[in-house]
């Protein structure tokens, strides 16, 4: 079996990863990163979910490496697409114009700059990518990983990987289970958290947000393009979710519960069918957006479909057999299919007419031969028990009574987004209430007892509630972007993580150099969103 030795190894090639790869290499160190797909990029990329953030973000409210990620997918796009002339001169240039993002663009994009970021560590030697790798193996000595064991989804061999620290950057957290580790998944009681929004009586840890497989979907207003027809569409095509508080009716509708109210909203598909454009969904997630081209030029425009009538809420794939998570996913793929093939033949349209045959799929821009994205949208990881856990209390604006969030003397880091959280397997809608500017506490990146391993995304210390503000785009990377540096730091102090919280010096010492890689600790004053 082969073997590698490195000097930090990131299992997952996702926002998080990317981002702990770029830190943890800008200080010399050597990092082996691998990753299940063929694309590196996660959320950005692979799972096709374009950047989520909130409304600062063009000002403040991101690392440097963020931003230069952000200026990186403008700059590709004036230096390789014939933009006209006005769309060019447009300094904070939405390529896609979805509502969503003010950087909504073409997943192929987002692996271009991310490769660009990495390309320079790559070529000196200190990087190394292995795609399509999948962790199935965790050696373990005492309250230390020794070596992870990836094996290549193409060929079935197993590489053995040694190192000094492992950041588990996986969508899942699947190194805190391959470990042995101590970790939480699904939903903490309120007796646990005492969270307002917690639920009540037991925990339940079946309870995940619902995740969902996306895709990007084109408009030719000319010709018809229907799909076959998905072997389950008949299942999908009638499904009513059940749901406290109800749902609105069928899921395959364009009424669905309007949040944070959950009164029923009827919405339509594109922005000439409606008094408001702006709540047209084509327009949500819009990636190719034709007015930012000559008309002789302009290609049919694509939205990305990661809307409440995908949303896969029949099963939790987490720390479940084989055969199993393979059914819940494949039941997610034509959740998704099936929607597509409703819009195309038995949707209502506004003129009384059904259907609207010219929409069609962009395997292309998906990166798959099928047009769905290569991953699903992971909503919920596995989450570290952490030294420090943060809660609703410590972020939410209703739990914290007029108070800003909770400052956080041993912040690595800045967030913001409200705590939303999708429809759960365990039949909760949604949960969507406001919440406050956040920091990121190096406590929730430290497991109570395993010494070498740090999160990158969505496995930090928080609950089952407030990782519905800590899982999106830009605090994600930030998240990997500490725990990058916080093993270079270690491993050129030769100190443990835990002794960095612990120790007055050492936390101002790294707090320091994070602020001198650009990483934001604290937020000027703004409001709740």
């Amino acid at each position: 079996m082969a073997e590698k030795q490195t000097d930090i190894l990131i299992v997952g090639g996702g926002v998080g990863g990317c981002a702990a790869a770029m830190a943890a290499t800008s200080l010399g160190n050597r990092v082996v990163m691998t990753e299940e797909t063929s694309w590196i990029g996660g959320q950005l990329t692979s799972q096709a979910v374009p950047p989520d953030e909130h409304r600062w973000i063009e000002h403040f409210g991101c690392t440097r490496r963020y931003r230069a990620y952000r200026d990186g997918v403008r700059r590709y796009y004036r230096d390789h697409y014939p933009l006209t002339a006005e769309a060019r001169a447009i300094p904070n240039l939405n390529p896609g114009m979805g509502r969503v993002s003010r950087l909504s663009h073409d997943f192929r994009v987002g692996v271009a700059v991310l490769e660009q970021m990495l390309a320079f560590e790559r070529s000196a030697g200190r990087l190394e990518v292995l795609l399509g790798r999948k962790p199935v193996a965790v050696d373990t000595e005492g309250d230390q990983i020794r070596a992870v064991t990836v094996r290549n989804l193409d060929t079935g061999d197993d590489e053995v990987v040694c190192f000094d620290y492992v950041i588990d950057a996986t969508e899942l957290g699947d190194v805190l289970a391959l470990a042995g580790m101590e970790y939480v998944s699904g939903a903490e009681s309120q007796d646990q958290t005492g969270e307002p929004h917690a639920v009540s009586g037991p925990p339940q840890p079946d309870n995940v947000q619902s995740l969902t497989w996306c895709f990007p979907l084109a408009f030719d207003p000319d010709g018809s393009h229907v799909s076959d027809k998905p072997e389950q569409y008949e299942r999908w095509r009638d499904y009513v979710p059940d749901l406290k508080p109800a749902w609105s009716g069928r899921l395959f509708s364009w009424t669905h519960p309007r949040v944070p109210h959950l009164r029923p909203w009827t919405r339509r598909l594109f922005g000439h069918e409606t008094d408001d454009p702006a709540t047209a969904l084509w327009n949500y997630r819009r990636i190719v957006y034709g007015g930012h081209y000559p008309e002789s030029m302009a290609p049919h425009e694509v939205s990305v479909i990661n809307w409440p009538q995908n949303d896969y809420l029949e099963g939790n794939i987490i720390d479940k057999p084989a055969d199993e998570v393979e059914r819940y996913l494949d039941e997610a793929r034509q959740l998704s299919l099936s929607l597509l093939y409703w819009m195309q033949t038995e949707a209502p349209r506004p003129d009384g007419g059904v259907g609207y045959p010219g929409l069609y799929l962009r395997p292309d821009l998906a990166g798959t031969d099928d047009g769905l994205a290569m991953y699903p949208y992971i909503r919920e990881s596995r989450r570290i028990r952490a030294v420090f856990t943060v809660t609703e209390n410590h972020v939410g604006t209703e739990a914290r009574e007029g108070r800003p969030a909770k400052r956080f003397e041993d912040s690595v880091g800045i967030g913001c987004y409200r705590i939303d959280l999708h429809p759960s397997t365990g039949g909760d809608n949604y949960i969507d209430i406001s919440s406050l500017p956040f920091q990121i506490p190096l406590g929730a990146l430290l497991p109570v007892r395993v010494r070498n391993l740090l999160p990158a995304c969505k496995n930090l210390g928080t609950t089952h509630i407030s990782n519905g503000c800590y899982r999106l785009h830009p605090v994600e990377w930030n998240i990997g972007e500490a725990s990058g540096l916080l093993t270079a730091f270690c491993l050129g102090r030769r100190v443990a993580p835990h002794q960095v919280r612990e120790t007055d010096e050492l936390l101002s010492d790294f707090q320091a150099l994070l602020v001198r890689q650009g990483v934001e600790l604290e937020w000027p004053s703004v409001g709740p969103v």
